[in-house]
C-alpha cells in the first residue's frame, strides 16, 4: 500500500487527524494501464464534495496530477482518492479552503460476492448524495446482517422505499427493462456506467420509487460497485430471485461498453 497526500509521503500528523476527525470525502476506483472507466464521473463526485464540505474544490486538473503520481509505473491497481483538512476539527469546524488529498493506492480488491442474500434495514445515511467518510452506522448493519445469516443489508427509508444497500447501487429486473430505485441515496458511478450501456444491448430503463411491498413481483435484483460492477441479489429477506443469467450477462456488457478514460488527459 502507498499512501501520499497532496503528492508527498503521508506525515503522521495528518494521518493521525484522519484517525480522529471523520470529515471527509472520498472516491475509488480500479485503474488499469492508468485509465479508468467512469473517470468523469469519479472526478465530478470529488470537486462536488470538495466545494460542499470544504468550500473550495482543489480542481479536477489538480485531481488528475495527483491520481496519474499515485499510479506512475502501474499496470493494474486500486486508488483511493479522499478529501480531508487538517484545520478542520471537532471543536473548530469553521475553515473554509480547499481540502488535502490524500491517494491511497492497493491491490485490486475481489469483487463483494458472486452471489448475495440481503435483509432489508430500515437505515438512511447521512448526507447520503456523498461518498463521506463518516461509515460507523453502514458497518454496523452489515455485521448486524452477517450476525443474521444473511450477506449484507438492503436500506428503505422511514416510508419502505428501497435506497440502497451498504456500500453498493441495487437495481431491479422487469422483462426488458432495468428499475432503479429512486431515494435520498448515493448516485453510484458503476449504476450510472451501466445505465449508459443498456440501450446497445437491447435494455431499457426506469428510476421511480420502489416499495419493500413490491419486490417479490420482479423477475430479478442485482447490486453494483466499483468493485463489484454485476452481482445478483437470490433473495431478499423471503423474496427469492431466479436472475435469468443472459440478462446478468448484458449489464456485464453495458459496464463494460463503458471505454476505460486516461487520468493523464
Amino acid at each position: 500500500m502507498s499512501i501520499l497526500i497532496d503528492g508527498l509521503p503521508a506525515a503522521p500528523d495528518d494521518l493521525a487527524h484522519q484517525a480522529l476527525v471523520n470529515y471527509g470525502a472520498y472516491t475509488s476506483f480500479r485503474v488499469e494501464h492508468g485509465a479508468v472507466r467512469g473517470l468523469d464521473l469519479h472526478l465530478a463526485r470529488l470537486d462536488q464534495a470538495a466545494v460542499e464540505l470544504f468550500g473550495e474544490s482543489p480542481g479536477e486538473a489538480e485531481f488528475r496530477r495527483l491520481s496519474a503520481l499515485a499510479v506512475e509505473g502501474r499496470d493494474a491497481c486500486w486508488l483511493r482518492v479522499s478529501l480531508f483538512s487538517p484545520e478542520i476539527g471537532h471543536r473548530n469546524p469553521s475553515f473554509v479552503g480547499p481540502p488535502k488529498v490524500m491517494t491511497v493506492v492497493s491491490p485490486p480488491p475481489p469483487p463483494l460476492a458472486t452471489s448475495m442474500r440481503v435483509t432489508i434495514v430500515p437505515y438512511v445515511r447521512e448526507a447520503p448524495h456523498l461518498k463521506h467518510v463518516a461509515t460507523f452506522g453502514q458497518t454496523r448493519v452489515r455485521r448486524a446482517a452477517r450476525s443474521g445469516g444473511f450477506d449484507d443489508a438492503l436500506f428503505v427509508d422511514d416510508q419502505g422505499h428501497v435506497s440502497e444497500g451498504v456500500t453498493w447501487n441495487t437495481g431491479f429486473i422487469q422483462g426488458g427493462r432495468i428499475v432503479w430505485p429512486q431515494a435520498p441515496m448515493l448516485a453510484g458511478v458503476t449504476q450510472v456506467l451501466i445505465d449508459r450501456g443498456l440501450a446497445g444491448q437491447g435494455l431499457s430503463s426506469q428510476t421511480r420509487p420502489v416499495h419493500m411491498s413490491e419486490l417479490a413481483g420482479f423477475d430479478g435484483a442485482f447490486l453494483c460497485n466499483s468493485a463489484t460492477p454485476v452481482c445478483p441479489i437470490t433473495h431478499i429477506d423471503q423474496a427469492t430471485f431466479g436472475n435469468d443469467t443472459a440478462v446478468l450477462d448484458r449489464l456485464n456488457q453495458a459496464w463494460l461498453s463503458q471505454r476505460p478514460q486516461s487520468i493523464a488527459d
